[in-house]
């Protein structure tokens, strides 16, 4: 049943245009190396996709998220004929094949995949229903999970893509831990994700070059970069200490809009992008992250409360899944910028430049708006008759 209300839900697009502001300001302070004659030329790209985007979350909103249940298969078949398409056809950038040349943008599949995936899965997990399953009958749909996962994880691994790998295997365990699976089953899981990586350290102390048949050099080169920027200033490790001392020169209120001696230096590369984080910190200082990090919260908040009421176990597991992804984006891109995680290419949601992951965060919301406005209220109550 289509609803009456406008496809909008105004605490997001409250939050939205907050995001919409940050990003501006940090990528016209960024984008200065790289923007050649013309100063504006990344923000104006910038606005062209977040108005884009908004068209887009408006109309996926204004569509019933419920229509497409049936369908999210097809939409994860479209998703693995981009991935084999970028395994055939990409382009190559810094060293890995992630895109398509599409003329008017570089469209990235993995970016589309990763939702794709959510809702597929999200469509599985409902079919289940909400009661509680034994370890026993947890394990064809868990098998089932995995093999859809395991597809697509697989090609964007390759390409290499490890911060998007990391982030999709996350988001599907959220949704597995949430859902109907017995506990036993996420147990299982987690222990075999940690016995992985107790095998990787394993093979890298004893078996190096079994080890580097798995993980690239660069990849490496990065963990080693994160664990001793220091000792490693002059390779993997400049980008983190560069953005570390951006950011503490910000100190309690920042060095001043487009005043940051690291960003405006060239000192910080992909400013813009990546480590768009340190433009924030060094311009903004402690308060200005602080503000951009209560707005994530608030953002992730309302999701959870969109989720809560939710009368639809496929719109609940859309919820889960998009909270899931932003989670990890937000957590990995400030934590890879402070020190705290391993340098990736995963992008800020909302503020890195960027079209292909904007669009599909938009997407994203515009689903959860959709699960929001089509949540019935009744007389005495909440409808527990979810299935």
């Amino acid at each position: 049943m289509q609803s009456k209300k406008l496809p909008i839900d105004y605490t997001i697009v409250f939050l939205l245009g907050c995001l919409l502001v940050f990003s501006l300001l940090a990528i016209y302070s960024g984008s200065g190396q790289y923007a050649s004659g013309d100063p504006t030329y990344y923000v104006k790209r910038q606005l062209l996709w977040y108005g884009v985007g908004f068209i887009v979350m408006m109309v996926v909103a204004y569509f019933d998220f419920e229509l497409l249940e049936k369908w999210t298969w097809i939409l994860y078949i479209v998703g693995m004929l981009l991935l084999l398409a970028v395994r055939f056809f990409g382009e190559e950038q810094k060293g890995a094949v992630r895109w398509l040349d599409l003329g008017f943008i570089d469209l990235q599949p993995s970016e589309f995949m990763k939702f794709f995936l959510v809702l597929h899965i999200a469509m599985l997990l409902a079919k289940v229903g909400k009661n509680r399953l034994s370890f026993k009958e947890s394990i064809p749909i868990t098998l089932k999970i995995l093999f859809y996962t395991l597809l697509p994880v697989a090609l964007i691994f390759k390409q290499p893509d490890l911060g998007t790998t990391l982030m999709i295997l996350f988001a599907v365990f959220i949704l597995i831990l949430t859902s109907s699976i017995s506990l036993k089953m996420s147990a299982l899981l987690a222990s075999m994700g940690i016995a992985g990586l107790g095998t990787l350290i394993y093979l890298y102390f004893n078996h190096i070059e079994i080890f580097n048949k798995v993980i690239e050099s660069h990849q490496l080169s990065r963990i080693y970069g994160w664990l001793d920027p220091a000792e490693n200033s002059q390779g993997f490790g400049y980008q983190l200490q560069q953005a570390l001392l951006g950011i503490g020169s910000g100190q309690l209120t920042g060095s001043g809009f487009n005043q940051g001696y690291q960003v405006q230096s060239g000192r910080i590369p992909e400013a813009h992008t990546d480590f768009i984080f340190a433009v924030i910190g060094e311009d903004f200082g402690f308060i200005g992250t602080s503000i951009l990090i209560i707005i994530f919260f608030l953002l992730i908040y309302r999701i959870i409360t969109i989720a809560l009421h939710a009368n639809s176990l496929f719109g609940v597991y859309i919820c889960i899944g998009v909270i899931g992804l932003f989670t990890f984006q937000i957590f990995q891109n400030i934590g890879m910028t402070i020190g705290l995680m391993p340098i990736t290419g995963i992008a800020l949601p909302f503020i890195s430049y960027g079209g292909s992951a904007l669009l599909t965060n938009m997407m994203a919301l515009g689903l959860v708006t959709s699960v929001h406005l089509r949540t019935k209220s009744y007389m005495f109550g909440k409808d527990e008759s979810i299935e």
